[in-house]
């Protein structure tokens, strides 16, 4: 199960599809044993980058059952949904079949702080002794959680045990969460999305580790890895990677690139999205392959 301890870094799958738009059962398979052997100590799965959205309620534990039983680390299920019916079918199979804590996002109608707490206090009652990851997210969900109201959530929600930070900016946040700790309110795991943008700085802030989906999961595993023993060697390693990451951040087009560089890794064997979902244009592509050809030289420098 994940806790308040949970470190590392917890790569946010993509979800793969023939090209027809059908499940890619092979391809699910071949990338959970990629992104463990790439690093990940844990995975996320029905995220807002593993197209949720455009899933059945049975593919959706299909995937939960499958991936699970494949994995060799802690699965956290994205289980966000419009009604708290859906998200306890989908929590209740996740955990029975063996996840280790899902994940909740706020509806974008929450306005107040009042509100936002008053709906975690609902989440945690409806998922039950279920651990709960909460997701911070306000570019995607327009929900802007001030520290305070992550701290009232935190004091009286005792499952939720984990906050996937995706402010931006955000690292004053985690400075104050972190310092908040410190003085003595409940401690919970931080782990930092936004494709890794700032995963460096978080680290320094007090992050716990990475829970996002950067197609080289690598450079995440890295970069926590050296951050504990050699911070020049962190830094070193981020940068190489930048390029590749500032690139894949692009807002509207970062699934598509994710996907294709995943492809292009052997990862999954084909970048479709399913619709509604585009493709990367040829110049696009040109770009990809480009920045990897140039990261590869690089890495070879840092000897990796």
């Amino acid at each position: 199960m994940i806790n308040e301890q949970t470190a590392g870094v917890f790569t946010i799958a993509v979800t793969p599809f023939l090209p027809d738009g059908a499940m890619d059962w092979d391809s699910v398979d071949r990338m959970v044993n990629f992104y463990i052997e790439k690093g990940a100590t844990g995975l996320t799965i029905l995220g807002m980058m593993g197209e949720a959205g455009k899933l059945t309620a049975d593919e959706s534990i299909a995937v939960v059952q499958r991936v699970v039983a494949r994995s060799t680390v802690p699965i956290v299920v994205g289980v966000s949904a419009a009604g708290f019916a859906a998200m306890k079918t989908l929590a209740d199979a996740a955990m029975d079949a063996g996840a280790a804590g899902v994940m909740v996002a706020p509806p974008s109608n929450l306005r107040t702080d009042d509100q936002i707490i008053g709906y975690y206090h609902n989440v945690a009652e409806v998922l039950g002794s279920t651990q709960f990851v909460l997701q911070d997210f306000p570019l995607a969900t327009n929900v802007i959680m001030s520290p305070s109201v992550i701290l009232k959530i935190i004091k009286e929600c005792p499952t939720c045990v984990m906050l996937k930070h995706e402010d931006w900016p955000g690292l004053e946040k985690i400075s104050t969460l972190r310092g908040a700790s410190d003085a003595g309110a409940r401690r919970i795991s931080i782990m930092c999305g936004n494709g890794g943008l700032y995963l460096l700085e978080e680290m320094l802030r007090g992050a716990d580790g990475a829970m996002t989906g950067f197609a080289y999961p690598e450079m995440m595993a890295q970069v926590v890895a050296a951050n504990n023993t050699d911070e020049a060697r962190a830094r070193d390693i981020f940068d190489a990677y930048m390029p590749m990451v500032r690139y894949e951040a692009q807002p509207g087009l970062g699934l598509a690139i994710r996907k294709y560089t995943l492809a292009q890794r052997g990862s999954i064997a084909h970048d479709t999205m399913r619709k509604p979902g585009g493709a990367l244009s040829a110049a696009a592509r040109i770009e990809v392959d480009t920045l990897a050809a140039r990261q590869a030289i690089k890495l070879k420098k840092l000897g990796l």
